[in-house]
């Protein structure tokens, strides 16, 4: 088997590497903290100006056509380097878009894809306890929506949103245009710096064919789960990589504290959660860009994404001591980004309990060699 990646993916890594980490300096990250701006949009248009923001858009519409693999390269780069820019979101909206709707609503793909749009979505109410908060009731040559989404990412930056919606109870996916009437903000910042907004939705009329088919959301939820894991895996190897270095230079006793067994069993704990994490993110991507079905192998990585970002953020802290929480001092970000993360994914709770529900209705799986890979459900 060969698990490297290939040369054109390589390229793509290495060239998010460089646009993130030439821009996100920590000074640069300090003055973001200072401003109110609602990302970054130097970076972003950086991001345009290479393709970084359309590599998952297909290429009938614009984009790359490229995949979850590629896309993944780019995103352990972003939270690497903590660029806080609505890559994921911005480009699987418009892919969802591109690939399930009316060809009317096609052109809000080409337009996402070249850069003059901005587009956000939202799936959080498949991990929330008060699950789906907006409903949407057939009416004459449509849909009328009405209920909440809670914490919309740059929910007043963007132009439009693919958002969660219940459907005679059932999850669905919907195409709003976020400057329609019936839709109230309530603008407001997560702690790791990401700008959102509570909406509120009262009684808003969407044609028949800005409600998506079903076959949308089984094949948006998977990826959006890669796409928040691979930017998990980015800030947490950053995290280890700032903590080896902490931990080599900092002395006590006349000794390194890394050649402390303590200190070396935590940093061991940490990269072993981190390659764990890693294994099972690229086995996604890879079952993703195969066609392959990955019901569990994205809950799983949620789980696992949301396990590693806790260890290692906590561990990272730990070992930094009283200046790991001085917000004068760099690490405080990385762990306000894993949180984030986590929360983004569900926490490991509800994806461990998800996946136990999976797992108890499908009792003949690859690893009892009961069933070809491909044939699991």
């Amino acid at each position: 088997m060969d698990f490297e990646l290939t040369e054109d993916q390589r390229a793509i890594a290495e060239m998010a590497q460089s646009v993130f980490a030439d821009y996100c300096t920590d000074d640069r990250l300090r003055q973001f903290d200072a401003r109110d701006d609602a990302y970054m949009e130097p970076l972003w248009q950086l991001c345009v100006e290479t393709g970084l923001q359309a590599l998952a858009i297909p290429e009938n519409q614009g984009g790359s056509g490229l995949g979850m693999t590629e896309l993944m390269c780019v995103l352990e780069a972003q939270g690497r380097a903590l660029g806080q820019v609505p890559l994921w979101r911005h480009q699987l909206a418009a892919a969802t878009l591109a690939q399930f709707a009316d060809s009317a609503l096609h052109a809000w793909a080409v337009e996402a894809a070249a850069g003059r749009t901005l587009l956000t979505l939202d799936l959080s109410g498949l991990n929330t306890a008060h699950g789906m908060t907006l409903h949407a009731q057939p009416v004459a040559g449509g849909w009328r929506l009405s209920g909440r989404v809670s914490a919309l990412a740059l929910a007043e930056q963007s132009q439009a949103a693919v958002l969660l919606v219940s459907v005679e109870g059932q999850p669905r996916l919907a195409f709003v245009e976020l400057a329609a009437q019936g839709i109230t903000h309530v603008p407001g910042r997560m702690t790791h710096g990401e700008a959102i907004a509570d909406l509120q939705i009262d009684g808003l009329s969407i044609t028949a064919q800005q409600l998506l088919p079903v076959a949308a959301l089984d094949w948006l939820e998977p990826r959006s789960t890669a796409a928040l894991a691979a930017l998990q895996l980015g800030v947490s190897a950053e995290q280890i990589s700032r903590t080896v270095a902490y931990v080599t230079d900092r002395r006590q006793f006349d000794r390194s504290i890394g050649s402390f067994q303590a200190v070396q069993m935590s940093m061991a704990n940490a990269h072993i959660a981190l390659e764990a994490l890693r294994s099972c993110l690229w086995q996604l991507c890879y079952r993703l860009d195969a066609g392959l079905p990955a019901p569990s192998e994205a809950l799983a990585t949620a789980w696992q994404a949301c396990e590693a970002g806790h260890l290692i953020g906590h561990n990272a802290q730990h070992v930094h001591g009283g200046i790991g929480v001085d917000l004068t001092y760099p690490m405080h970000r990385f762990l306000y980004w894993s949180r984030a993360l986590g929360s983004a994914l569900g926490g490991s709770a509800a994806s461990l309990e998800r996946l136990g529900d999976w797992l108890s209705h499908n009792d003949k799986l690859g690893w009892k060699y009961d069933l070809e890979e491909h044939q699991a459900l």
